[in-house]
């Protein structure tokens, strides 16, 4: 064996060659402004950045709460449930006749997952380094045809639906006691009055019958002659059931 530079004893495993490595992240200052540690530098960016998104929700809930509903009633045919702002647009898609009714399946798996799949793809065609969006037409007008369908059919829900309506079918209302073996509940469960009230006067496609302010003449002259939405003529009872009926919706403004 030479003696010299460049001498190794490699007949003792405890002694590497090469010395020890320390897990030391790489150094980039050769590529200054282009990349960074992932550890801990780019880390904590994230972690500032996501604290103060966190904080700001936080305040909007405190500020803003949720604008809750009445109690959910499976028997009430005349509440129409609307989903989250976000998925407007697939509740909109859903009331055309091409992606409804027996062709429901269309609007709901079928469109959606063609959609998705043409954005799962988008990277696979398209794999140049080019960031320019006028230098990658293909992602731009997938992006922009996604944008462009979300925003209308969120547009065309938004404007077509019956927000006053919804708000007094889902209003919360007071609960009253009553009897349900009383002359006047008897009446009104009997006449088409518990349709639209529902069974415990909460409303649905007609108003909230509880703490309405209403006298009983007022009553009955609504029953007659109908209000809004409610269409003159509806109650065939008599004269005398209309007095039990009124006395009785009047006995709940409590």
């Amino acid at each position: 064996m030479q003696r010299g530079k460049g001498m190794k004893f490699v007949g003792d495993s405890r002694i590497k060659s090469e010395g020890r490595m320390v897990n030391m992240p790489k150094d980039y200052s050769e590529y200054p402004g282009k990349t960074e540690a992932f550890w801990p530098n780019f880390l904590l960016k994230e972690w500032m950045v996501g604290a103060v998104f966190l904080i700001g929700y936080l305040i909007l809930t405190v500020a803003h709460p949720s604008p809750l509903e009445r109690q959910a009633d499976p028997t009430d045919t005349a509440y129409i449930p609307v989903p989250d702002w976000y998925f407007l647009f697939m509740y909109q898609l859903l009331k055309y006749e091409f992606a409804s009714g027996p062709w429901n399946v269309v609007g709901a798996i079928i469109m959606p997952g063609l959609a998705i799949g043409a954005l799962m793809l988008v990277p696979f065609m398209d794999t140049t380094k080019e960031r320019r969006p006028s230098k990658r037409p293909l992602p731009t007008a997938f992006m922009l045809l996604a944008f462009a369908s979300i925003f209308y059919l969120t547009w065309e829900s938004v404007v077509n639906h019956d927000w006053e309506a919804a708000a007094r079918q889902g209003a919360i209302v007071e609960e009253v006691e009553f009897d349900e073996n009383s002359e006047g509940y008897q009446i009104y469960a009997g006449a088409s009055c518990i349709g639209c009230h529902g069974d415990s006067f909460q409303g649905g496609l007609g108003d909230p019958l509880v703490n309405n302010g209403l006298t009983v003449d007022e009553i009955k002259e609504i029953v007659i002659n109908g209000r809004g939405d409610m269409a003159p003529g509806l109650f065939d009872g008599s004269d005398e059931e209309l007095e039990v009926l009124a006395e009785f919706i009047e006995s709940l403004n409590q």
